[in-house]
This record gives C-alpha cells, sequence and structure tokens, in this order.
C-alpha cells in the first residue's frame, strides 16, 4: 500500500497526541502536500539491498580542491594511508596530474592571486609551494606559538601573499596586549596593516591592497569601522547579541564593502525564525546598508559567497540550511547555473569561478545521496563539462580501494516544516529507505549536536546507514539551532532542560508520525554531544514515546558540563572571536547567575537517574575534552545502582570525536545491535575477530538488553558516585 495521509488518520494521530498529554503539532497544509508526495516517490524507488557496515565508513583520498584564479590549474591533497601529498593538474583536456609533493602536514591550501605559488596551511606554519617551475619554496609565516599567529587567508590584493593574524604578549590578567594584522608575502617580507588593543576580527581591503574596513571586539560588540585618512577609525556598524557583520571585499575605491550580516531588524515575515536570518549587505560608509541577496524562501541563512578572484565582484550566494541552492547575482552568472544545474540535477554545487580568456570553472558536485564529491571542469564560454576526478574512496581499515555507494540504495534528505505547541514554525529532515511503507518504518530521531548548530542538507553517514538498515530517520532543527536566523537561535532562551527545546524535538517527532512516516510503537532517539542529552532526555522523561536511545559522549547535566567546559582553554572563544562566557549570556545561559545552573540540574537526566526506564547505550572517550568522562561514569554508575538497562562503552585514548576506522564501524555496530533488538530493523551482520577484541576491550558495563557478551562488567575502576 502506498504511503498516503488521509485526514481521517491526521486525527487519529492528533488525537493519540491529545491523549498523551502532548501538544498537538501540525504541519502546513502545503507542506503536508509536499511532503506525502515525496514519500510516494520514495515508495516508488526500488528497494535497497543491505549493504556492508565496512561501506559507510570508508574513508575519502581527495580534499582541499582549488583552482588557479586564472582556470589553468587545478591543486588538491591525495591521502595515502596517514600520508598527505599535494598533486596538480592543467584543466585542458588530456592533461596528466603530477604530484608536487610527497609528504605535508598541510590541512588546507590555496592559490596565490598570480597562480604561480600554492599557499599550504598545517598547525605549524604557512608554506608557499612553487608551481611553476620556480625557486623559492618555503615557510611564509610560522603558526601557533607564543603569539598565537593565524592565517587568516589569501591576499586578493597582491599577487603572492597571505594575511596573517597575532597576538602580542599578555598582560597580568592573561589578556593579549595588543592584536596585529599583518601581510606577508612568498619571500617573508611582512607589512603590517593594523595594531590594536582590541582584538581584531575582520577586514576588508581596498583594490589597491590599503587597509579600508576593519572589524573589532568592543566589549562583547563586533564593531565595523571605516579607515580613514591617517589610519583614523569611524565607526560605521555594530553588531550586538549574536548579530553577526563580517567583511567580507571592499567595493572600488573603498568607501563600501560587502558584508555577511544580519543587520536591520526582523525580516516580518510573520514567523519568529524569520528574525534577522544573515544575508548579503551592502555598507556604506555613511552607515547606509543595502541587501544584495537573502533566501528568497525565507527560511536560511546566507552560507556562502563566490566572488570573482580578480575583480572580486559577488557571483553566486549559497543556502544550505534547509535546500542547497545557489543564486546567480548578476545575468550571465545566473545564465551559467541554469546550465550547470540543468547536466547536474539534484546536486549541491560548489562553484570556483576563475578569470580571462578560456578559463575554466571548478565544480565540486555533492548531494545528501551521494557519497563523496565528484569534480568537474566547466568551460563557461562553450558550457561543456567533463569530469576531472572522481574521490575513489578506500576502505577505511585496510586502505583497499572500495566502490562508491549506489545512489539507487541510497535515501534521499526530504527537507521537513512542523508547527511547535506554542506556535514556532521548525525545519527538519526527514530520510526514508527506498521502496518501504512509511507507516510501517521504525522511526530513529537523530539529535544534532552543539546545540549551536543545524542538520544540513548534506550526505549524511549514520543516516544512510540507518536508512540502509530499515528505518525512517528524522533530524528535527529544534529552537536555538544555527542556519535559520538570529531569533531561530535565541528563541531557544536557555531553556535547554526537559522544556521548550526538548519538547521541539518530542512534538516534531510527533507530527512526522502524524504525517504518516514511522510506527509510533517503534520510535528511538539517538544523538552525540547535545544530541546524546537529548537522547537521555528523551529516555527519561518521555518514555511513552521513545524505546531505546544510543547516547554518544552525551552530558548527563548540561549545566554542570557547560561551566566545566568554561574552566577548559578550549572555551576561550565561541565561533573563535566572542568568549564563550559572553556568548552564553546572550543565549540566556549567564552561570553567574546560580538559579540557572539549578534549573537545568534540576530538569537533568542525571537528577532523575531513577526515572530512565528504557534501554540505554552510552559511548564516550576516555580524552573527552568538551564532555566529561567523570560526568558520564558516574551517571552510569547511578543509572547501575538502580537498576537500570543501561550499558556503557569506553575508548580510553578517544576524545570528543573519534575518527579512528575501527572506532567508527563499532559504533554503527553498536547503534544497529540496539536497535535492531528494540526496534525491529535489520539484524546486523557479526562481528569479526578484530572488532570483537575492539569491543571486549571498551565495553565496561552491559545492560540486560544488550545482545552482545561481555567480558567486563565495570563502569570503570573506580565506581565511586559523587555527591
Amino acid at each position: 500500500m502506498m504511503p498516503m495521509m488521509t485526514k481521517a488518520v491526521l486525527a487519529f494521530a492528533m488525537r493519540i497526541a491529545a491523549a498523551a498529554g502532548v501538544a498537538v503539532v501540525t504541519i502546513p497544509a502545503m507542506a503536508n502536500d509536499v511532503l506525502s508526495a515525496a514519500t510516494r516517490i520514495e515508495y516508488a524507488r526500488p528497494p535497497a539491498p543491505t549493504i556492508a557496515r565496512a561501506g559507510f565508513v570508508q574513508r575519502a583520498t581527495i580534499s582541499s580542491v582549488a583552482i588557479s584564479s586564472d582556470g589553468r590549474r587545478v591543486a588538491w591533497f591525495r591521502e595515502r594511508g596517514r600520508n598527505r601529498e599535494v598533486w596538480l593538474q592543467a584543466t585542458i583536456a588530456g592533461a596528466a596530474a603530477r604530484r608536487l609533493m610527497s609528504h605535508t602536514t598541510a590541512r588546507r591550501l590555496a592559490w596565490s592571486r598570480d597562480g604561480r605559488w600554492l599557499l599550504l596551511e598545517s598547525p605549524q606554519h604557512v608554506f608557499a609551494l612553487a608551481a611553476s617551475g620556480q625557486n623559492g619554496s618555503g615557510i611564509v609565516a610560522a603558526l601557533g606559538g607564543h603569539s598565537k599567529r593565524e592565517f587568516v587567508g589569501v591576499d586578493g590584493t597582491q599577487a603572492a601573499a597571505a594575511i596573517v593574524l597575532e597576538r602580542l604578549g599578555m598582560d597580568t590578567d592573561g589578556k593579549p596586549i595588543a592584536w596585529r594584522l599583518a601581510r606577508v608575502d612568498t619571500r617573508g617580507h611582512r607589512t603590517l596593516l593594523w595594531q590594536d588593543t582590541h582584538r581584531i576580527t575582520g577586514h576588508a581591503l581596498d583594490m589597491q591592497g590599503r587597509l579600508a574596513w576593519l572589524q573589532r571586539l568592543e566589549g562583547q560588540a563586533l564593531v565595523v569601522h571605516r579607515v580613514e585618512s591617517g589610519r583614523r577609525l569611524r565607526e560605521v556598524a555594530r553588531c550586538v547579541a549574536l548579530q553577526t557583520c563580517t567583511p567580507l571585499v571592499a567595493i572600488g575605491d573603498g568607501s563600501s564593502v560587502v558584508l555577511r550580516g544580519n543587520l536591520g531588524g526582523v525580516d516580518g515575515d510573520g514567523d519568529i525564525e524569520g528574525g534577522e536570518r544573515v544575508r548579503l549587505v551592502r555598507l556604506d560608509s555613511d552607515g547606509r546598508m543595502r541587501t544584495l541577496h537573502a533566501d528568497p524562501h525565507r527560511e536560511a541563512d546566507l552560507d556562502r559567497i563566490v566572488f570573482d578572484p580578480l575583480t572580486r565582484a559577488p557571483l553566486i550566494a549559497s543556502y544550505r540550511s534547509t535546500i542547497a541552492a545557489n543564486y546567480g547575482l548578476d545575468a550571465d552568472t545566473r545564465r551559467q547555473l541554469q546550465r550547470l544545474e540543468a547536466v547536474l540535477p539534484q546536486r549541491d554545487l560548489r562553484i570556483s569561478p576563475a578569470h580571462g580568456p578560456g578559463a575554466h570553472w571548478l565544480i565540486e558536485a555533492l548531494a545528501a545521496h551521494q557519497q563523496g564529491a565528484r569534480w568537474h571542469l566547466y568551460d563557461p564560454t562553450t558550457g561543456r563539462l567533463r569530469l576531472l576526478f572522481d574521490d575513489a574512496p578506500v576502505q577505511a581499515r585496510s586502505e583497499v580501494p572500495a566502490e562508491r555507494l549506489p545512489e539507487s540504495a541510497l535515501a534521499r534528505k526530504l527537507p521537513v516544516r512542523w508547527r511547535a505547541g506554542d506556535g514556532m514554525r521548525l525545519h527538519g529532515f526527514v530520510s526514508l529507505p527506498p521502496g518501504r511503507d512509511t507507516r510501517t518504518l521504525p522511526l530513529v530521531v537523530l539529535v544534532h549536536g552543539g546545540p549551536w548548530n543545524h542538520a544540513r542538507p548534506d550526505y549524511n553517514g549514520i543516516v544512510q546507514f540507518l536508512a540502509n538498515r530499515g528505518y525512517a530517520v528524522f533530524e528535527p532543527n529544534f529552537r536555538g539551532s544555527t542556519g535559520h536566523g538570529r531569533a531561530y537561535m535565541l528563541a531557544a532562551n536557555g531553556d535547554f532542560g526537559n522544556g521548550r527545546v526538548q519538547q521541539d524535538i518530542v512534538e516534531g517527532t510527533h507530527a512526522m508520525l502524524a504525517a504518516g512516516i514511522g510506527d509510533s510503537r517503534r520510535v528511538g532517539i539517538v544523538g552525540a554531544s547535545f544530541g546524546g542529552y537529548s537522547s537521555l532526555l528523551g529516555l527519561t522523561f518521555q518514555p511513552e514515546l521513545f524505546k531505546v536511545g544510543v547516547a554518544f559522549v552525551p552530558p548527563p547535566d548540561f549545566a554542570w558540563t557547560l561551566r566545566w567546559y568554561l574552566r577548559n582553554p578550549e572555551s576561550l572563544a565561541m565561533n573563535g572571536v566572542v568568549p564563550m562566557n559572553d556568548m552564553l549570556r546572550m543565549l540566556s545561559l549567564n552561570f553567574d547567575d546560580p538559579a540557572v545552573g539549578a534549573r537545568l540540574h534540576a530538569q537533568s537526566p542525571l537528577a532523575h537517574a531513577n526515572r530512565m526506564n528504557r534501554p540505554l547505550l552510552l559511548i564516550a572517550g576516555g580524552e573527552d575534552r568538551r564532555v566529561g568522562i567523570a560526568g558520564i561514569v558516574e551517571y552510569a554508575a547511578r543509572l547501575k545502582l538502580a537498576n537500570k538497562d543501561a550499558s556503557l562503552f569506553i575508548d580510553a585514548d578517544a576524545g570528543h570525536t573519534n575518527t579512528e576506522p575501527l572506532a567508527r564501524e563499532s559504533n554503527l555496530y553498536l547503534l544497529e545491535t540496539m536497535l535492531h533488538r528494540h526496534l525491529g530493523g535489520t539484524a546486523p551482520a557479526p562481528a569479526d575477530a578484530v572488532l570483537r577484541g575492539y569491543l571486549d576491550a571498551n565495553l565496561r558495563l552491559c545492560g540486560r538488553s544488550l545482545p552482545i557478551p561481555c567480558k567486563t562488567r565495570r563502569v570503570a575502576d573506580d565506581e565511586t558516585v559523587r555527591d
């Protein structure tokens, strides 16, 4: 039977939700019609075969692909085991690739404006690599160190130079004495652009390379200044309370600047999430602002701006919070985008244009249902497109070449909207196994971390793995998430306990069930970091909805973890600019007020461990610097003492994320084992000897319903419970 949402089914689902004491949440009629049509398309696709676990942990071999500004050459990193190489290829048809460097620790590469040098950024330095056969390759600037020098980017106004930012000394309170912005050419010659006692957070140069605009952190505000003759600063715009006003490029003589910002007030579309979305803005030196582009769907923040590499004119505005979409900012670019989208439909196109006679564009094509990227070269003169190379993956554990997962077997990621109980419109995604009746599927709610982050319309290996195992996957972008405007993020109002944010997730789940997505008797909740915390909340306070949970690196007490993190050196700045304690105050999480922490603790899973009555698997890292392992161990100990059905897995050497191939495969095995046991998805293939050994070494506590033999039944070597 094809999945169809009838009025009778909707009415029945609403009665069930009301009887359970849950606010009735409705999907707007138009959105529901679109979702119903999309689910019918997914139902009509051939069912997917079960793909081996290893297929979802394959490793990409190509990264940081970049085209020179004249469009004549492309460079990239190629991974070979733990070794990284630099490769180069001309864009003319039939050109052969050649290796420029056999080993580098660089994590990013970029072309100089003149196309003769590659600037390689590593944790230790910026290295200039000759790309045209000239002499002179070498270190341009050391990074890190006492001055905490960092690479800002390539100077697009000079032939071959980089911009670096450094911190000068520390006062008795541990604060930087000064900040310095400098230009460094490929021979190491430095030009001071600006020095300031305030932290420099952004800048824009005019076409002659002079500093025209400067952004500084002044208290808790980001302030944009015009740099006038005599090197005087004049304030033009001020961003407060999580507003954005990032200078990108100066226009003409520098009297105007292009910003990525959300200044100017609420957009006025009648929905709270419509408030102050990030858009492309022109700011004049007299303070006048003009929107150059904003999301036509009135849903998403601006994600990326593409500029002409020589003229620096903005060409493309991209959005990726709801759907992946590119918009041309002039008639010719719009025409080129129409051509590209016709030959690469249903793809997220990351476009790097070049400038000059016969210049090619580099096109990176991705999709939620495509594993890895494909790179193409596009000739804007003829409209011809040819494949440059495919990112052929390797098996993560063996480094043996592997086949990319077939698109025909992967799920499409469908954007969804629903109204919360208080009327706010919320966004998220649903992914469905092809060829399956959505109403009979077990449903997994996959909650993103952060919480100041968001699920995106990108490929996600966990989502595809779960869909391949027969689960519908719902990814809610609850209030507090980024990507949908400042008002959307601030709407959480610090209510991150068993409150409004968790209710968004619960109500969104009921909305999906009401729309015919999933079997209400078989719903699980999964997540990492804040998503893991939400999973603990769900099993503690909504056990009538969530039947099982898997929580990766979860903070059992969100307030305790945030206070602990504030004492950690990693927390000095959030988003690299504003100190995290100031950000938390703006987000209604002022821990100088004891009532804030007390409220969140009173609603925490840790404080209500005795109420957790569903099967739970906790997965943690012993070297986690964001969520302290002590809190997770204490929570597991309390669950054990209360005779709860909880299991604990700790890799003593892992941090907040664990990218080791064996660990990634172990996570998938544990995840599918728990969900199969309690929701009835596809049964897991047996673990091989290596995987069994890793599980035996790291399973610290095995609950009653974890169907894996446990050699040890300990929480940790020390099972003491903190008062």
